[in-house]
């Protein structure tokens, strides 16, 4: 078993005035050499929108990219003519292909915005782009790791690449055995909110840790904790 744990405070932090932002890998203005990706993993961006404000309109290629809203209203437009707003229980899923254009906003304003958005590499480039959001509530039990992207039919969201998004909230006490859905991958452990061990790392809020080389890991829950795995190839 490999591993490499990015604690929260070593991430890239930019105030832009209406964003605040974390990078967990380089990004923008955010370079580290030692933290270019994580196998397919390419961007875990942790963003703070202020009311009414967001990115204008801007291109986006050969890229599967994931936005998942913590906290408030995240709303999207396209160049293919799709314009929603999403909120905590639900994500939006965009493989940007061959080129899309898009905007993201913080929909309300009086709510900050928080949320996180992730690009993982397709298996292939230059298809052709799509957008959808998907409601994950009805899947989303407390003390169950749930399944929310697949590339397998196991969830009703999907992106172009062998990688498998999984969410829960969990009691503390809680003890569960994440097995990788393929040999090859690596998982990606972010703390949303809480403490537990993964692989026999303690982690906190924010932290993240990424696990290859292993069929198999253990995550202990030490205080109610929500947290992210996200399993993709390594290469």
């Amino acid at each position: 078993m490999k591993k490499v744990v990015d604690k929260a405070s070593s991430r890239g932090f930019f105030n832009h005035g209406w964003l605040k932002t974390h990078h967990t890998f380089s990004f923008a203005n955010y370079y580290n050499p030692d933290r270019m990706h994580f196998g397919a993993l390419r961007v875990l961006n942790d963003d703070s929108v202020d009311p009414s404000m967001g990115f204008d309109t801007h291109p986006h290629k050969n890229m599967e990219v994931i936005s998942i809203p913590l906290k408030g209203y995240l709303k999207h437009g396209d160049s293919v003519q799709n314009t929603k707003t999403i909120t905590p229980g639900e994500i939006q899923v965009m493989s940007t292909g061959s080129g899309i254009l898009h905007s993201e906003y913080n929909g309300s304003n009086k709510e900050q915005l928080e949320f996180l958005q992730i690009w993982v590499f397709p298996r292939a480039e230059n298809t052709k782009p799509e957008y959808n959001n998907y409601d994950i509530r009805p899947i989303l039990k407390k003390n169950e790791l749930a399944v929310i992207i697949s590339p397998t039919g196991e969830s009703e969201a999907s992106i172009k690449q062998d990688a498998w998004f999984s969410m829960g909230t969990f009691d503390a006490g809680e003890v569960m055995n994440y097995k990788l859905h393929m040999e090859g991958n690596g998982a990606y452990v972010f703390v949303i909110e809480g403490e537990i061990e993964a692989a026999g790392d303690h982690l906190l809020k924010r932290d993240g840790i990424g696990i290859w080389e292993t069929k198999e890991f253990q995550i202990k829950i030490i205080k109610e904790a929500t947290i992210l795995v996200i399993e993709v190839p390594m290469r």
